[in-house]
């Protein structure tokens, strides 16, 4: 089991593959806003967009968080919101968030983000609870491209768990713990960082964001 171990970023490596991991230099990490204040941005995070508007992240309390109290809210509006973490640099590895769309008239969806050079240079799924799908793309030099997608439902008001597994140009995206789109791209072959990311007038929730090398 995963300990929940506060809003800073925390090892969760099973002792008895310590090892192993130590030896290949792979980690895993988690971040659950628990321990960051509630109404402020959590620190270690840079907040940017894709495009214009005024994106706003915030921690809030949250009672139905899957890991209490607090979550990530993103409440403001934009082309792309995207709020990247700080210290992170990837070329292989996973990137996964629970997510919750609470509201949104264009969009109600949430993403994870990863090889992200910048705000217009990265790679993204996203699930979409008005359109029922999950969809992966590539930005590049802020022009978003989808290059597959597949149909599920996603429920407004209810937590879902979005993850990517990216290896080389290989990338798998698990929705709920099923597997659903398998892609390649060599867009952006590169280490880069990893975050979540939202669209347009989305009020989105995010809590326990993993990631990890290979």
């Amino acid at each position: 089991m995963i300990p929940r171990l506060g809003g800073a970023v925390k090892p969760f490596i099973q002792l008895g593959r310590l090892a192993q991991l130590v030896a290949t230099g792979a980690f895993a990490a988690t971040v659950d806003f628990d321990d960051a204040p509630v109404g402020e941005a959590p620190a270690g995070w840079s907040a940017t967009k894709t495009g214009t508007g005024q994106p706003k992240w915030t921690v809030v309390s949250d009672i139905s968080a899957p890991s209490q109290p607090n979550a990530l809210q993103q409440s403001g509006e934009a082309a792309y919101p995207i709020y990247l973490k700080d210290d992170t640099s990837l070329k292989d590895g996973f990137v996964e968030v629970k997510f919750k769309a609470v509201s949104g008239k264009e969009d109600q969806a949430g993403g994870v983000v990863w090889r992200a050079k910048d705000a217009n240079n990265y790679y993204v799924a996203r699930a979409n609870a008005l359109e029922d799908n999950v969809t992966i793309y590539h930005t590049i030099k802020g022009q978003r491209v989808s290059f597959k997608n597949a149909n599920t439902q996603v429920i407004r008001g209810a937590w879902h768990t979005l993850r990517v597994d990216f290896s080389e140009n290989h990338f798998t995206v698990t929705f709920d713990g099923k597997r659903l789109i398998e892609a390649a791209d060599d867009s952006l072959p590169d280490a880069g960082k990893v975050g979540v990311w939202t669209k347009a007038d989305s009020v989105t929730l995010f809590d326990d964001f993993k990631y990890g090398s290979k």
